[in-house]
C-alpha cells in the first residue's frame, strides 16, 4: 500500500490529540501513531484475508505495538506490507495478530507495527502462529511521572476526521448503546496518541526523535469530556479515566 504523507494530514492528527509537541503541530514530524494512518489499509485487508468479512463488525481492538525506525515526515511516500502471523482460537472468538512493515519508496525502514484484534462470536478452525511481542506490566506504588489531559467533547469527530476511522461507536450515540456501550467511546489509538505525547514530555525531552517504540494494551473505554492520567513508572506506563477505569494497561515506551 503506498501512502502519500501531506503536512496538512499530520497537523490535522496532532491537533485531534492535543498534541503540545512544536515538530508536530508546526508539521516537521508527524506524531508517532499518526505511523498506524498510512499502514492502516494493508493491516485491514491482511485481516480480512484471514476472518469472513460478515465477522469483522464484531472485532475489538485489543493491542498496538510501534516500533520507531526513524520519524515519519511530510513529503515521504511510504510503502506497507503486512500479514497474519497467528490465530489463536478462544471460547468467545479468536485472536488475530497482524505485523506491518512500513519503508519510504526507496527501502528505507520507517517502523514495524504489531495489531491485536479479538474477534468476537468468530471460531477459527484452528490456532497458529506467534504472538505480538510480550508488553505485559502492572503499575505499582508511586509513579515517577504523570500528565493529566482533557477529552474534549468533539475529540472522536475531530478524530475521525483527521485519522480517516469513521467507525459509527466513536461518532453515534445510539448506535454505541445499541452495542452495549456506555455512549460514544474514544478511539483506543486516540487513546494512545494521548500518551504517546505525554511520553515524549515526560520522558523524551520532549524530542519525538527519541521514541523508538510505543506499546499499549486497551482494556476500557474511555469517554469524552472525562480527564485522562497517564502515569509512568520507568519506561512503563497506564493510563486511567478519571473516573477510575484503567483504559490502557500494559504500557512500554523505548527511547534513545
Amino acid at each position: 500500500m503506498s501512502f502519500l504523507v501531506e503536512a496538512e494530514r499530520t497537523i490535522a492528527y496532532a491537533k485531534a490529540t492535543n498534541d503540545p509537541i512544536a515538530a508536530h503541530v508546526e508539521g516537521v514530524l508527524a506524531p508517532p501513531v499518526f505511523a498506524v494512518v498510512p499502514a492502516w489499509e494493508a493491516l485491514v485487508q491482511a485481516m480480512a484475508g484471514i476472518a469472513p468479512p460478515e465477522m469483522l463488525p464484531m472485532l475489538v481492538h485489543g493491542e498496538q505495538d510501534i516500533h520507531v525506525h526513524q520519524p515519519i515526515a511530510p513529503g515521504m511516500r511510504l510503502e506497507t506490507i503486512a500479514k497474519v502471523i497467528g490465530v489463536q482460537a478462544k471460547s468467545s472468538g479468536s485472536t488475530v495478530t497482524v505485523h506491518s512493515v512500513t519503508t519510504t519508496d526507496a527501502g528505507a525502514p520507517v517502523n514495524e507495527q504489531y495489531l491485536v484484534s479479538f474477534i468476537r462470536l468468530w471460531q477459527a478452525d484452528s490456532s497458529w502462529g506467534e504472538a505480538a511481542p510480550d508488553h505485559a506490566f502492572a503499575g505499582d506504588g508511586v509513579p515517577d511521572h504523570e500528565v493529566k489531559a482533557l477529552i474534549d467533547a468533539d475529540q472522536t469527530y475531530r478524530y475521525a476526521e483527521a485519522s480517516g476511522d469513521p467507525m459509527t461507536i466513536h461518532l453515534d450515540d445510539e448506535v454505541a448503546r445499541a452495542v452495549g456501550l456506555p455512549g460514544i467511546i474514544v478511539h483506543g489509538l486516540c487513546t494512545m496518541a494521548f500518551t504517546s505525547w505525554a511520553a515524549i514530555t515526560e520522558l523524551c525531552d520532549g524530542d519525538p526523535r527519541r521514541l523508538r517504540r510505543i506499546a499499549v494494551r486497551f482494556s476500557q473505554p474511555l469517554l469524552p469530556t472525562q480527564e485522562l492520567t497517564t502515569r509512568f513508572w520507568g519506561n512503563r506506563f497506564e493510563a486511567a479515566s478519571n473516573e477510575g477505569a484503567v483504559v490502557i494497561k500494559n504500557g512500554l515506551i523505548e527511547r534513545d
